[in-house]
């Protein structure tokens, strides 16, 4: 694993999207498991 050294404002701007991306996956979890229980029905 190499270290390589990036600037703060590049840090945070990369934990944001982080940060984002988990949110996201979280939903997509959500809406499929709500898929699955018969949650959801087609309009």
């Amino acid at each position: 694993m190499k270290t390589v050294m990036i600037s703060e404002e590049e840090y945070k701007r990369l934990k944001q999207k982080e940060k984002v991306d988990a949110e996201l996956v979280d939903d997509i979890a959500k809406g499929i498991r709500d898929i699955l229980a018969g949650k959801i029905r087609e309009i």
